[in-house]
């Protein structure tokens, strides 16, 4: 009896010793690098490996393609949304979807307008990383998450997203309903603001990129 209490108690005490298991899960914070692998930073720390952007947003809602997005590194020099006005580039104009990888090909696809801006963004198209304009809704998760991926992007030697006034505006790739023609939103880091703008104006971006795996 006494001998089964024993190998009872070895066993529990087995159990429950600590073990550092490595950590699978994708989360906001984590590192997605130019492979396409997404690791912790103390992981990317001792890699060999290159950053290209930071999660900052993992999916758990089934009408939300993909399963998260990252937030490119750095931003993009401004450039204008249309290269003139009088043309809608048929962007979904929704405040509230999810579109922005449809919103930037439509963007740089659309006849009779050039839209500067897309053709920034498709020149990024390295590592197989397809990099797009965020729409309204996607800038609105990665203002959320921003006190959580500035301090990785720092870390991985880009620039944190801004909260000064003239520095926190970014274009959106969704273009005002019933403007379409002329205007499009502009998304303010700082506060989560939006204002409508010509898209002959020059403002700069920050792509992101759907995770799919």
């Amino acid at each position: 009896m006494y001998g089964c209490l024993m190998m009872a108690t070895t066993m529990f005490t087995a159990c429950d010793e600590h073990r550092d298991f490595l950590d699978t899960g994708m989360k906001v914070g984590h590192v997605l690098c130019t492979d396409g692998v997404v690791m912790s930073y103390p992981q990317y720390e001792v890699s060999d490996k290159e950053a290209i952007g930071v999660i900052f947003y993992t999916n758990e809602n089934t009408e939300i393609e993909g399963e998260g997005y990252a937030v490119y590194l750095n931003d993009l020099y401004p450039e204008m949304f249309a290269d003139s006005i009088g043309v809608a580039q048929k962007t979904s104009a929704n405040l509230s979807a999810f579109d922005g990888n449809e919103n930037t090909f439509s963007m740089f696809s659309s006849s009779g307008m050039g839209s500067p801006l897309a053709n920034s963004v498709f020149a990024l198209w390295r590592y197989g990383q397809s990099a797009y304009i965020p729409s309204v809704a996607q800038m609105r998760l990665l203002h959320a998450s921003k006190e959580f991926v500035n301090p990785i992007i720092e870390k991985c030697g880009g620039e944190p997203l801004p909260d000064k006034a003239g520095e926190c505006w970014y274009w959106t790739s969704t273009e005002v309903d019933g403007q379409e023609t002329a205007k499009a939103w502009l998304y303010s880091m700082g506060s989560g603001s939006l204002q409508e703008t010509p898209k002959d104006q020059a403002h700069k971006s920050r792509p992101i990129i759907t995770i799919n795996r």
